[in-house]
């Protein structure tokens, strides 16, 4: 081990007991001596048995119907999710107001980030993010994520050229990280099946013993792994392998506008390839947290200095 990364162990032995990832930037959680003696088998159980008791303790705040949903499949759709008023306005504003945006290109494909307004302003769009905060919203992300707590909010428009550029590397099955979180989309276009719907695996979010034994095989040489998603922590998978796992198929969801869909991206997950040019526009939300902290809520980032 170098110098700088000795310097370093005692944060990367820190960050053990935190939502860190990355096997190959950390050399405690990229050792496989330690996961060989169970160190990243200890995580996935430790963080699991955490997120199902936080989640109890939500249960009695949720729809019925969607906590059964989520519980069983690891997502929920809700369609005509805003106001009929409200996404009118939204609609409105997308069409007509200039916004800027920062630009992540993966592949053939181009994500477009927006911010919203930060408070109240009289705009459709920091509607939006209060609607967002709502008890209906914030506690379903919240049940999906196995924590309540701040959800990152932006608009972002995906633009996708299946005919020139590398593949889109959200287009592989993939995990996002070694614990439940949520990931949310509220589509405000229609996504037909030919233009990339969101991909999931339902019961994937379910820790069985074969995804544990799985996991613990995946981290043994993620460190060295070819793929710099699959060696940051958000592992790939072969859909031949689901049934290994003890998952069914993979499901695409085409959806029309107006349409919330909230995910554990613990489970197996896709951007399903697009067979022809598309641009579509979304709410995009994202919960992650410290997996190993009891609480729910509490979170400093709902600070308005922080947020």
């Amino acid at each position: 081990m170098h110098l700088p990364q000795l310097l370093q162990l005692p944060l990367s032995a820190a960050a053990v007991v935190s939502a860190e990832k990355s096997f190959r930037r950390n050399p405690v959680i990229g050792s496989r001596r330690l996961n060989a003696r169970g160190l990243h088998r200890g995580r996935v159980v430790a963080a699991a048995r955490l997120s199902a008791w936080r989640r109890a303790r939500l249960a009695g705040r949720l729809d019925p119907d969607e906590r059964a949903q989520f519980d069983r499949d690891g997502f929920v759709i809700r369609q005509n999710a805003l106001p009929p008023a409200l996404f009118d306005a939204v609609q409105h504003e997308l069409a007509t107001v200039p916004r800027d945006a920062w630009e992540l290109r993966q592949g053939h494909a181009a994500n477009r980030v927006m911010p919203l307004p930060p408070k109240a302003d009289g705009t459709a769009m920091a509607a939006l993010r209060d609607w967002v905060a709502s008890q209906s919203v914030r506690e379903l992300v919240g049940y999906a994520a196995g924590r309540t707590g701040h959800i990152l909010t932006s608009l972002q428009t995906i633009e996708v050229n299946p005919l020139g550029g590398e593949d889109d590397p959200q287009a592989m099955l993939h995990a996002d990280t070694f614990h439940p979180n949520a990931k949310f989309w509220l589509f405000l276009h229609d996504v037909g099946a030919d233009e990339g719907p969101f991909s999931y695996v339902p019961g994937s979010h379910i820790l069985t013993d074969a995804r544990l034994e799985w996991e613990h095989a995946q981290a043994l040489n993620a460190a060295q792994e070819g793929n710099v998603h699959h060696a940051a922590g958000s592992f790939r998978l072969a859909e031949s392998g689901l049934g290994a796992l003890g998952y069914g198929g993979l499901q695409s969801f085409p959806v029309k506008a107006n349409t919330l869909v909230v995910a554990d991206t613990f489970g197996f997950h896709k951007r399903t390839p697009s067979q022809k040019p598309t641009v579509r526009t979304a709410l995009y939300g994202i919960l992650r947290r410290n997996p190993f902290t009891p609480w729910n809520g509490l979170d400093l980032y709902d600070l308005p200095v922080l947020r």
